[in-house]
């Protein structure tokens, strides 16, 4: 009869970030599954789970942290096992010191079920590589977005959902005046550069022509401000700061908009003593 060979003792991690780059990986839940049952098959005893749900992208993960101190301070030698390298790593930082204990003897072993490592001068080569590739495809993803902006800026696209008075469409990827909001917000406009509307008396205004917040309750007094000074219905697009010219109907002239900034900058004036 073969003699079986002893366990391994590995930690498992799992790791699934919620941003958009990292949304076609397993779920933590199949790559729990899919990894005990790799366990099983590679007779690798599992002694502590760790799981996170967080980007590897910077250095700072708590669960990642808790696990190399457990295997720096443990007693006997521990492995790590998950699903991929770049499950435990995509930034340099990370990936260095993953490497560094495997070199130190730290990590007794890496176990992945879609990676074949061996603590070689090779593997840990290949190893590297990997954890560069990670690190590649977070960098080129973050720079094929900024491209991506920067084209609509030039286009003259709004980059998110409509403000209040517009509607996306999807069709041009751009807005458009909602037929019957953007005459409100008009209006609205029309009526506080009378100087007579208190920021209230402004939002009861748009409740009763149907601008409400999603409780069906009016606006509160900052969401009023937010809309009397938003530039977009001026047919500009904001963008860390900045306006761009838009390729969007304005709703507003620029002159009705200075109206009601001057309203408003006076509204704001100290009382005298």
């Amino acid at each position: 009869m073969k003699e079986l060979k002893p366990k391994t003792q590995c930690v498992l991690y799992a790791r699934k970030s919620t941003e958009e780059d990292d949304k076609q990986v397993m779920s933590i839940e199949a790559q729990l599954f899919e990894l005990r049952e790799f366990a099983e098959r590679e007779r690798i005893e599992i002694v502590k789970e760790f799981t996170e749900a967080k980007s590897a992208k910077k250095p700072g993960r708590d669960e990642f942290a808790k696990m190399l101190s457990m295997i720096e301070t443990s007693k006997k030698p521990l492995g790590i096992l998950a699903w991929h390298p770049d499950r435990l790593a995509r930034n340099s930082v990370d990936g260095g010191r993953i490497i560094y204990l495997v070199d130190t003897g730290a990590i007794a072993s890496l176990r992945f079920p879609q990676f074949w490592f061996e603590p070689t001068p090779q593997g840990k080569f290949m190893l590297q590589v990997a954890f560069g590739q990670s690190k590649y495809f977070s960098d080129n993803l973050v720079e094929n977005v900024k491209r991506g902006i920067r084209q609509k800026l030039r286009r003259g696209e709004w980059l998110t959902l409509a403000p209040l008075g517009y509607v996306n469409n999807y069709k041009t990827r751009n807005i458009e005046p909602h037929p019957n909001n953007s005459r409100v917000i008009k209006r609205a406009f029309e009526e506080y550069a009378k100087g007579s509307h208190t920021l209230v008396s402004l939002a009861e205004f748009l409740a009763d022509h149907g601008i409400v917040q999603k409780k069906g309750t009016p606006l509160a007094k900052v969401s009023v401000v937010k809309m009397l000074t938003n530039r977009a219905y001026l047919g500009f697009v904001k963008f860390h700061g900045e306006y761009h010219d838009g390729n969007f109907e304005p709703i507003l002239s620029p002159t009705l908009f200075e109206a009601v900034q001057k309203v408003l900058k006076s509204k704001q004036r100290p009382r005298k003593q």
